[in-house]
């Protein structure tokens, strides 16, 4: 991370992230992390860095983009089109051909969860209209900033963002969409404006498929030869069930320690798990096909 000087700036340096910050790059963060959820494939049967030339992608500038950067780039190209995607007025009344349409493939696969999706966008745009003035800078505003009463605020109001389980009979707050949301403003407007938060060390890191699989392969994860078996057969994993919990839960604790540890190391750095979340996401992109154990599967909104 140092080597890389990894901070709030590297967020921006992705071709595909805003490079204006203003009210309207606020929305277009919360429509696209309202939407990151479930972008795996079921034609990819490895983890191999190449993708099956069926997955669902979009052609976008002369690039051809999948998972979660296939979300960035259809928003863009409907953008570029004059649709107003990213206003909440918008998909709160639009038709479901008109969201089919801009997410529309450029390939044989379609969008996974697509009538999840169109849920989950009509559902926000509506309260975003209806209790906040058809902009999350409004919730933004009244969190004062504070990243832990924006997160209060984002649970309380946007159902799809509730990402709490039972475990061994508690309650278990992984909230990794509503979390990622809060680090994602931070990150692309420097910690300034609407991404100042006085409590930003507060958030934890984003508990998804792709950095347990990284953690794993650094060796901050141990699993047991039972999961091992199932992860390697590729057994689906239902949402909220034991070891899906486990793998995530776990993965929280895993970057807590390291944050602990690189600070020991160096008391002087500026870092914390939203950062090391980041570094760990795109690492696990580019030694994808090092990767000795597969990504568990789970279909869900919540990651």
């Amino acid at each position: 991370m140092k080597t890389k000087q990894y901070s709030t700036k590297t967020w921006n340096e992705h071709t595909l992230h805003p490079k204006t910050l203003t009210a309207k790059t606020v929305d277009w963060i919360f429509l696209v992390d309202l939407l990151n959820f479930s972008f795996w494939s079921d034609l990819d049967v490895s983890d191999k860095k190449t993708p099956h030339p069926d997955r669902y992608a979009i052609h976008y500038q002369g690039q051809s983009y999948t998972g979660y950067w296939s979300l960035c780039a259809a928003i863009h190209r409907a953008l570029d089109q004059g649709i107003p995607i990213t206003d909440p007025a918008f998909y709160a009344k639009a038709s479901d051909q008109q969201m089919i349409d801009i997410f529309k493939s450029d390939t044989k696969e379609s969008a996974p969860m697509m009538e999840e999706r169109i849920r989950v966008m009509r559902e926000a745009g509506n309260v975003l209209c209806e209790k906040f003035n058809g902009s999350f800078v409004h919730c933004i505003a009244q969190a004062q900033q504070s990243a832990a009463k924006l997160l209060d605020i984002i649970v309380e109001n946007f159902s799809s963002f509730r990402d709490i389980h039972e475990f061994h009979g508690k309650k278990v707050y992984l909230l990794k969409r509503a979390q990622i949301l809060i680090a994602d403003v931070w990150a692309c407007f420097d910690g300034q404006t609407y991404g100042e938060f006085h409590d930003i060390d507060c958030i934890t890191m984003f508990a998804d498929y792709r950095v347990p699989q990284a953690l794993y392969q650094l060796g901050l994860l141990e699993y047991s030869d039972e999961l091992l078996k199932k992860l390697h057969n590729r057994d689906y994993f239902p949402s909220g069930c034991e070891q899906e919990v486990e793998i995530r839960g776990n993965s929280i604790w895993a970057v807590e320690l390291v944050r602990r540890k690189m600070l020991d190391m160096d008391p002087s750095l500026h870092v914390n798990a939203i950062l090391i979340d980041f570094y760990v996401w795109d690492m696990a992109k580019d030694i994808q096909d090092q990767m000795t154990v597969p990504t568990h599967r789970t279909r869900s909104c919540f990651y």
